[in-house]
């Protein structure tokens, strides 16, 4: 319900969730470029640092324009509260680590996103967290895992960039029972279509860079959950460590709510009527796409999504080579890391986003140097699908 009342529906809490006009009466949401707030009198200043009132005190705390973003994404997820962050990256890493402490075990899956593996393998270990990675698409190995206590899960369904399924609702019920609290990285279906809290997750995380922005302007990141554990341990994170969105940029992610359903469902459309043409040629080895009837999980697609998402993942017949002259021979298509954009992406992940994995585990999760991610853009299908049939004809 939005704050005014109304049982208002997505798409309008999408437009209005969250607006707080000014003493201006603007249409537009203001932007308080500011980095702190004045007080007419010390004793005000004494009383808002104690806590005692509830104001803003400094924007690496809170910023009006910030919070705007928050309460307006916060409403399109049903969540309880919600924190943005200066990044993806930053709203995984404040959420794993204002949930875990030395000594503790996470169960994640094994197919991840580079940077949040390494925060996993890496970082995490060196302040005392182990981390048990699985194949996520195997309910036994998710039993195993969690037969002994564990603070937290973590996986992203589906994955990037193998499209690999998590039976939320399953993990999360073996999660529970052993303790953990499950974190799950929703950028590739966005709220438009999975909703990870009513399958029984406990916390969100979100890089807005991708489609929440959509258009390749800014970065930013959001953690959902419970109101004590935002307002607890993630704020105590955010304050003193300082990954804080900036005023500017929250704008421009309000702005980009606006419009995400529309963008999100063209963009759905157009990756399924070009996985299941790529899923045809003849140099194509395979097509991963969860809404394709082909893929493994397809019946857990329909259960827990909506639509399948904007990306489409394909391995190309011939390796990096053949990989490499497809990208480079594309001309409406282009080659960048980013995904979620406006704008058609297409990049190798073995070589960029999925590097830092190494050979064996990249070889663990399925990318082969063959494996090309397209992140599907708003642009005609009839024009995305003459490129790549072009540069498929010249491998």
């Amino acid at each position: 319900m939005s704050p005014s009342g109304h049982n208002w529906h997505a798409d309008t809490l999408a437009v209005r969730a969250g607006l707080d006009r000014s003493g201006f009466d603007e249409t537009s949401e203001a932007i308080y470029l500011t980095s702190g707030f004045v007080y007419a009198r010390a004793a005000d200043a004494e009383a808002a640092f104690a806590g005692e009132v509830d104001r803003f005190v400094y924007s690496r705390y809170a910023n009006p324009t910030v919070a705007a973003f928050e309460e307006r994404l916060r409403q399109l997820e049903g969540a309880p509260a919600c924190y943005a962050t200066a990044s993806g990256m930053a709203a995984v890493w404040v959420a794993m680590a204002a949930l875990v402490s030395a000594g503790d075990r996470v169960v994640a899956a094994r197919s991840l996103f580079g940077s949040c593996f390494v925060i996993l393998d890496e970082i995490l270990p060196r302040f005392g967290v182990h981390t048990d990675f699985v194949d996520g698409h195997d309910l036994d190995q998710w039993r195993e895992a969690l037969a002994t206590p564990a603070a937290a899960v973590f996986f992203e369904s589906p994955s990037n960039p193998m499209q690999e399924l998590i039976d939320v609702q399953a993990v999360c019920d073996l999660a529970h029972a052993a303790g953990a609290q499950v974190v799950v990285d929703n950028v590739f279906a966005t709220p438009v279509l999975q909703r990870p809290l009513e399958h029984g997750a406990d916390i969100v995380v979100y890089s807005a860079t991708k489609h929440i922005d959509g258009q390749g302007r800014t970065l930013g990141g959001a953690v959902l959950g419970p109101q004590d554990f935002i307002d607890g341990p993630v704020q105590t994170m955010m304050r003193h460590t300082g990954p804080s969105l900036s005023p500017f940029n929250a704008w421009v992610l309000v702005k980009g709510l606006e419009t995400l359903r529309m963008r999100v469902e063209h963009q759905t459309a157009s990756a399924l009527a070009l996985a299941e043409h790529l899923e045809r040629h003849p140099r194509i080895s395979w097509v991963r796409y969860p809404f394709l009837d082909s893929h493994p999980q397809r019946e857990l697609a329909a259960r827990q999504m909506s639509g399948g998402g904007t990306v489409v993942t394909f391995e190309v017949d011939g390796g990096k080579d053949a990989a490499f002259t497809l990208l480079d021979a594309l001309t409406c298509i282009d080659i960048s890391n980013n995904l979620g954009d406006a704008k058609s992406l297409i990049t190798h992940p073995a070589t960029t986003t999925h590097r830092r994995l190494g050979p064996e585990g990249r070889a663990a999760v399925g990318i082969t140097d063959g494996v090309v991610r397209l992140s599907v853009g708003l642009e005609d299908v009839r024009d995305l699908r003459a490129d790549l049939d072009a540069a498929l004809a010249g491998l």
